[in-house]
């Protein structure tokens, strides 16, 4: 899993709450579990102007001129605001795999759905909870300024704006470990590779037919 330390990037505005995840990425696409190939879906039905399938050459697809990702001063944006309870409907992995493909590391609300929220962290994604009058303000600023960015210094847990204003933000230390250190599940588990080794190799010697029958 790629590190997070600090992320300066272009904002991208949805300026809508309730944000759900079959909105993030709609079911039809859920066919796989590979973890890649769902950034072109992202936020399907509202980024196209037709209804979208898997296998579908995305390039030849009508797209919303509305849509705040289809628009030209928000291409190349890593960093999302919208607004309350992001994230939420059903515990899709996909959601947080289709917004960090697309290239979005941080989402910054004022809430988050329980399970997305858990999902962005195991997926080296940032969620960053911020109040309502801070949000407001970035909304204003972000509308006002094209090329508008933030600077996300997770060490420093601040959300830095172009004049240099800081909104700090509240997260887990472990989840900030890891995160820091670029550790998902299986990277945390791969730390302790050679005790797991020292151990399997002790049960061996002493009960050879359980990898006997493993191996069989």
């Amino acid at each position: 899993m790629k590190a997070y330390t600090v992320e300066q990037g272009i904002v991208a505005p949805l300026d809508r709450a309730n944000v759900d995840t079959d909105l993030i990425i709609p079911k039809q696409f859920l066919k796989s579990i590979k973890r890649t190939g769902f950034g072109d879906n992202l936020f399907d039905e509202l980024r196209y102007l037709d209804e979208g399938y898997p296998g579908q050459d995305n390039s030849t697809r009508p797209k919303n001129p509305d849509f705040v990702l289809n628009q030209p001063r928000y291409q190349g944006a890593s960093i999302l605001i919208s607004r309350a309870n992001f994230g939420c409907g059903s515990s899709r992995e996909h959601a947080p795999w289709a917004l960090s493909e697309y290239g979005l590391r941080t989402v910054i609300a004022p809430s988050f759905a329980d399970i997305f929220f858990n999902n962005c962290f195991k997926n080296g994604m940032l969620p960053v909870i911020l109040t309502e009058a801070q949000i407001d303000q970035l909304f204003k600023e972000c509308a006002a300024n094209e090329g508008y960015q933030l600077t996300i210094d997770l060490e420093a847990q601040e959300v830095r704006t172009p004049n240099g204003e800081a909104f700090k933000f509240e997260v887990d230390p472990f989840r900030k470990h890891c995160l820091l250190n670029g550790l998902d599940d299986i990277g945390l588990t791969l730390q302790d590779a050679d005790d797991i080794r020292a151990y399997e190799e002790k049960t061996k010697a002493v009960r050879p037919w359980v990898f006997a029958e493993i191996q069989a």
